[in-house]
């Protein structure tokens, strides 16, 4: 399944707990927090001031070379 930037950080991690690291690297260390039930990660990287597409360039990167 692919990940949007439209999903929240927990429906993407369920899909693939690898992309884990590739949050916690740019900076975005809620993955266990109550936010990350609600916050989608394109909310999580105006938060964060990341940029998303950079953000989701590094998870489609990752799941291209899985």
């Amino acid at each position: 399944m692919t990940i949007t930037k439209d999903m929240t950080i927990a429906q993407a991690i369920r899909i693939d707990t690898g992309i884990i690291p590739i949050l916690m690297n740019m900076g975005m260390h809620c993955v266990g927090c109550p936010s990350a039930q609600a916050e989608t990660l394109e909310e999580a990287a105006m938060v964060h001031g990341m940029d998303i597409e950079a953000l989701m360039n590094e998870i489609e990167a990752y799941q291209a070379s899985r």
